[in-house]
């Protein structure tokens, strides 16, 4: 058995942890589960207690959320290049557009595909503010490019890039020449590649 095992579904935010795997470049298991019984049944419970994927185990440790997963292998593996330094200046945009992510702009797009509307007056009141500010930060962060460190590609992009190419897939996310400029590039990763042909090998063949 590996050390690293990932939980996940091919139809599911499992894609940014699996992709986040390819980049690490380290051994891991692959447990895919459905969303029916086996997402709930006791075994996986006692792994993560929410019954949903992603969940990486790595030994005795267990992390759940993609966010989280693609920072704790990052900062866990530093030797891979996924993370800054700690030192590096370049750390705190990592920080920063990871969280955004995982906060303001997942809400933003929930919020949009569920026609959510926010009252008049009250967007103080949601860490987004609104859908036009959330994308509007994004777009300032990714013009100067090529990644969000700037040269060096990291964990933070297999977050932001997840959000950025799905999103337009789904169409919660709008075309801009920036965004779809660094989908792009996030696209043309080897490692994304490979997660992208496994994940849909696991759907065509109805697996999970």
């Amino acid at each position: 058995m590996a050390d690293l095992i990932l939980y996940t579904n091919p139809q599911s935010r499992g894609r940014i942890a699996h992709w986040m795997m390819e980049e690490l470049g380290e051994p891991f298991e692959t447990i895919w589960l459905d969303y029916g019984p086996a997402m709930k049944a006791p075994e996986y419970l006692a792994v993560n207690p929410m019954g949903k994927v992603p969940t990486l185990r790595h030994g005795d440790v267990v992390v759940t959320e993609s966010a989280a997963i693609c920072a704790y292998l990052a900062d866990r593996f530093p030797g891979k290049g996924l993370i800054p330094p700690a030192a590096d200046p370049r750390r705190a945009a990592w920080f920063r557009w990871m969280f955004f992510v995982a906060g303001p702009l997942e809400m933003a797009l929930t919020a949009r595909s569920l026609d959510w509307k926010v009252p008049d007056g009250r967007s103080r009141m949601v860490g987004f503010g609104s859908y036009a500010d959330a994308l509007h930060g994004l777009e300032v962060a990714l013009t100067p490019g090529p990644f969000v460190c700037g040269a060096q590609f990291t964990a933070a992009d297999v977050v932001v890039g997840s959000a950025i190419i799905w999103g337009m897939v789904f169409g919660t996310i709008e075309k801009r020449s920036a965004l779809e400029a660094y989908a792009q590039r996030c696209m043309t990763r080897p490692a994304y590649q490979r997660s992208v042909t496994v994940n849909d090998a696991i759907v065509q063949a109805g697996t999970a």
